[in-house]
């Protein structure tokens, strides 16, 4: 009896939890309704009716399809970047034993410690000698090193991946790069998919980077976009076009994790060999 009443209370604190962790969001879409006016005086979880006024004031400031279309461009290619490369230097340095194999481990460790913000001098120097400016090469290629992800990824398969697996492939004449696309991918899936959800999201919210190094306005991000529609002059009767661009910006974010969430809810050893 006593378990299942403490079995209810863990259950209920966890709707009550999950509940206050939805609320921002719920009040971000009733707050795309409202007028800036509404936002900036009263607060309530109520829907109002101002809802095409915002949008009319959203679709007049700038392309929102068009940001959103920019935004993919660089997204969707430095998640896949991220997956990729990560995963396979994951797996050299959680596979073969090497010299020097520690040490640039150990760099890994230290570059994930160190703040980007950092470097955005030089690499902006870099770019600039390098006639990158204005281009979404530099916000997709850098995202091939992603020392934290190749960190998470590495311990991952260190703790689910069978040295049995492999030696079974290697005895049947299985390449190196066979047996990691054929048999060690589809394990580190889970984790891979963890991964790329917070690759996604940084790649989808970045603004620093794209824009310093973007100065078209057809070229800009959704992120620089609704940045701009926020610096403009008047800021209070712009508070609901900018949450009703932001509550629309959220939505590729959503897909990727639903798509995303099977993979993570699944066994955490899928396609392992079974002891």
């Amino acid at each position: 009896m006593a378990y299942h009443i403490k079995k209810t209370i863990l259950y209920l604190a966890l709707v009550i939890l999950g509940l206050i962790c939805f609320l921002p969001f719920i009040l971000m879409v009733v707050n795309s309704t409202r007028s800036g006016i509404e936002i900036m005086t009263s607060f309530t979880f109520i829907p109002s009716d101002y809802l095409k006024e915002n949008w009319k004031l959203v679709s007049g400031f700038f392309n929102l399809f068009r940001g959103f279309a920019n935004s993919l461009m660089v997204a969707v290619p430095a998640t896949l970047l991220t997956a990729y490369f990560s995963a396979i230097t994951a797996y050299a340095l959680a596979v073969y034993h090497f010299k020097g194999g520690k040490i640039l481990f150990l760099v890994i460790v230290v570059f994930m410690m160190i703040p980007g913000q950092l470097s955005l001098l030089g690499f902006y120097n870099l770019i600039t000698k390098l006639k990158l400016v204005n281009s979404y090469i530099p916000l997709i290629i850098p995202a091939i090193a992603a020392p934290g992800t190749v960190f998470f990824l590495r311990q991952y398969l260190l703790s689910v991946l069978s040295k049995s697996l492999l030696e079974a492939a290697r005895i049947d004449g299985a390449g190196e790069i066979h047996i990691f696309h054929k048999i060690v991918f589809p394990i580190m899936i889970p984790g891979i998919a963890t991964m790329s959800i917070g690759a996604f999201i940084g790649s989808w919210n970045s603004y620093l980077v794209p824009l310093i190094l973007l100065n078209t306005p057809e070229k800009f991000t959704l992120p620089v976009m609704i940045a701009s529609l926020n610096s403009s002059r008047d800021v209070a009767s712009n508070q609901g076009a900018i949450y009703l661009a932001v509550a629309i910006s959220v939505i590729p974010i959503l897909v990727v994790f639903s798509f995303c969430s099977k993979y993570i809810i699944s066994s955490i050893s899928a396609g392992a060999v079974k002891e």
